[in-house]
């Protein structure tokens, strides 16, 4: 998993501190996308997040902050186990398009938390999309509700490091297995995405729309088979797949069928198919 501290420090020593800039090179079909920047996404004490808003969610709901279930405050969630309406008052750095943090967010609930077959936390803040807007010009994210396509260009826009990772998606893994859990049609992407320690839970940005289609967890850091930060891939014959150096992340079009008027919760909501308590 991507988390930080040692293992991100681990990984800059390796990387050396003259890393590649945080975007890659502008791709020959950038003009037709949108610009990506850290607007509305938010820095956590460990990992990264953001701000995000459903198709059907209303300037005056309450704000939604997205990040992994495992980078949730009470420890990682068990297999099997499913998070909801758990109080909370974590706070989150939210960032302007420049990176620069603007204010700070303060969360009253864990809405929902898993690492069973998704690896996401969503937490509901004390303020709204309005105010949010009103006071510092920031809009949230929009997720997207449509599975995202192969070979489409994304970015990984972590608050944490302030940092923007390029590639594409490079295809989806059927079961992707770290340590204990196990999460369903993940993200693979391309290697350009190298991403280390304290970008989980990072948006992942679709350029051409501008709009979330999954959030960032984890990757093959040694090479070793279905570890913790070594996750593998099995295939739907169970055969097992190692790609030291790729990194995944989890797909989120099935989050908006479980939110209702006012940016409820409602798991028993018509095509909802997160994992249920």
């Amino acid at each position: 998993m991507n988390k930080p501290l040692l293992a991100a420090l681990s990984s800059l020593a390796i990387a050396g501190l003259g890393a590649t800039p945080a975007a890659a090179a502008p791709r020959p079909e950038a003009a037709a996308a949108v610009t990506v920047n850290f607007a509305g996404t938010v820095s956590l004490s460990n990992c990264s997040g953001s701000v995000i808003r459903f198709p059907g969610s209303a300037d005056t709901d309450p704000a939604l902050v997205l990040t992994n279930g495992h980078c949730l405050e009470t420890g990682f969630p068990s297999p099997g186990q499913v998070i909801t309406g758990q109080s909370s008052s974590r706070t989150f750095g939210l960032l302007n398009s420049s990176g620069t943090k603007v204010a700070t967010l303060r969360a009253n609930q864990v809405v929902y938390s898993t690492m069973t077959d998704t690896d996401v936390t969503i937490y509901r803040t004390t303020t709204t999309y309005a105010a949010i807007r009103n006071s510092y010009g920031i809009s949230p994210l929009t997720v997207q509700d449509t599975h995202p396509v192969a070979g489409t260009a994304i970015k990984v826009v972590s608050g944490y490091w302030k940092r923007i990772y390029s590639c594409d998606i490079d295809g989806f893994v059927y079961r992707l297995k770290e340590g204990d859990w196990t999460w369903k049609d993940s993200v693979r992407y391309t290697s350009a995405c190298d991403t280390i320690g304290g970008t989980s839970g990072s948006p992942v940005i679709d350029t051409a729309t501008g709009k979330v289609v999954a959030v960032n967890n984890t990757g093959n850091e040694d090479g070793q088979r279905c570890t913790e930060n070594n996750p593998c891939e099995v295939d739907q014959s169970g055969n097992v797949t190692v790609r030291q150096g790729i990194n995944y992340a989890e797909e989120t079009y099935n989050i908006p069928a479980c939110f209702t008027t006012g940016n409820k919760l409602n798991l028993s909501a018509s095509g909802c198919t997160l994992p249920k308590p």
